[in-house]
């Protein structure tokens, strides 16, 4: 049997190691309504929570719930916001510029003067959503996500069915 050279013992020590999923103390924090630009909030729970005009830019909120929150005026530029349910949140005028909403559900979510430049769709499920009003938002983008009849979007903009 072969002794391991030292690349192989790190590569086995690293898979042995737990994963660091989440920092419960910025969870906490951002919990309480701190900003939050840059944290780790993975699989955060923030449903049912009101936190207006917080900064989360950059943040890891994948797999968050933010479901039926309220967080107007929130900036989430460039975070990543994949697989985040959001269904019934209200997030009027939130930034979502840059962001990554893969897969994310905002199913009946408020989305009214939301900016959505550059963020990617692909995936997400705008079902019921009110976004009439939304801003960034391109037709080679909605293309990629998915809504419903109730699905309100800018004029001259249309999604895919789900």
């Amino acid at each position: 049997m072969k002794p391991l050279s030292l690349l192989s013992l790190a590569t086995v020590l690293a898979l042995a190691l737990p994963a660091s999923a989440q920092n419960a103390g910025q969870i906490a924090a951002a919990r309480k309504g701190a900003n939050c630009p840059s944290c780790n909030l993975f699989q955060a729970d923030f449903s049912g929570l009101e936190i207006k005009g917080r900064n989360y830019a950059g943040a890891r909120l994948r797999q968050a719930d933010l479901s039926v929150s309220v967080m107007n005026r929130a900036n989430f530029r460039g975070a990543d916001l994949r697989d985040v349910n959001a269904y019934g949140g209200v997030f009027s005028s939130a930034n979502f510029a840059g962001a990554d909403l893969t897969q994310a559900s905002f199913v009946g979510a408020y989305l009214e003067g939301a900016n959505f430049a550059g963020a990617q769709l692909v995936g997400t499920n705008f079902s019921g959503a009110e976004m009439g009003r939304a801003r960034g938002l391109s037709q080679a983008q909605l293309n990629r996500a998915c809504g419903d009849g109730a699905t309100r979007l800018p004029p001259g903009l249309r999604t895919p069915r789900c």
